[in-house]
């Protein structure tokens, strides 16, 4: 297994551990997020606020491909969110969808996120 794959596995299972603390072994002191300038706190904030939303939250790895700076992944959801998520009120019903993400690396640690998630897809399983 590449050491690229094996780092973000290791990310991967720090989310689905909800171990927040442990992301700044992943995640650089500043980024961007969809092009927004971010910080390591910003990322940690947002994380605990996806968790909060969904307790149920388990990030799958459908499809890996990894090279020495460049991580790209499928991420499959099977979930239920039970408040506000990513703008959409949820009426208790689970929702299924993935999110393709790309993921730049500098110094070993993440520095770029370009994520795509169908909300309209979200949106017709748990609106309300």
């Amino acid at each position: 297994m590449k050491q690229t794959e094996v780092f973000y596995r290791n990310y991967i299972d720090c989310l689905n551990k909800g171990n927040i603390e442990q992301l700044s072994d992943f995640i650089n002191d500043e980024l961007t997020y969809n092009g927004e300038k971010k910080t390591l706190k910003d990322y940690k904030e947002d994380r605990l606020k996806e968790r909060d939303a969904i307790p149920d939250l388990y990030y799958d790895i459908g499809l890996l491909v990894t090279n020495e700076d460049t991580i790209a992944s499928r991420l499959n959801f099977n979930c239920t969110p039970i408040k506000e998520f990513m703008g959409i009120i949820p009426n208790g019903e689970k929702a299924v969808f993935s999110e393709n993400v790309f993921y730049r690396l500098e110094q070993g640690k993440i520095s770029a996120v370009l994520s795509l998630v169908d909300k309209d897809a979200i949106r017709a399983q748990i609106c309300k």
